[in-house]
C-alpha cells in the first residue's frame, strides 16, 4: 500500500473527504517526525512506538573490493511492533 492508497483508506473508514484524509496523514507524519528528530519517543499503544537511537561507528567491508571501510556512526529510526498489532499479522 503506498500513501495514495493509505489515504484512500483512511477517508473511506473515517467518512473523511480525500483532502481532509490527507491533511491528517501528513500531519500525523509531521508530528511523528518531529517527536522522533527532537529525540521523543512516540507511542501507539497496541500499535507501536517509534524512537531515536544511536549506532556506532564501526567498520565494515567494501562488497566490490573486500576492503576494509570505517562507517562513521549516525542516528537511526527504531520502530518496536506493539503486542495487539503482532497478534493481528500472526494470526
Amino acid at each position: 500500500m503506498n500513501k495514495s492508497e493509505l489515504i484512500e483508506k483512511v477517508a473511506g473508514q473515517a467518512n473523511l473527504s480525500k483532502a481532509d484524509a490527507e491533511k491528517a496523514v501528513n500531519a500525523f507524519i509531521g508530528v511523528v517526525e518531529g517527536a522522533v528528530a527532537s529525540d521523543d519517543k512516540v507511542t501507539l499503544p497496541g500499535f507501536g512506538a517509534w524512537s531515536r537511537t544511536q549506532r556506532a561507528a564501526r567498520t565494515g567491508r567494501n562488497p566490490r573490493t573486500g576492503e576494509p571501510v570505517q562507517i562513521p556512526a549516525a542516528k537511526a529510526v527504531k520502530f518496536s511492533v506493539g503486542a495487539d498489532f503482532k497478534k493481528k499479522v500472526n494470526s
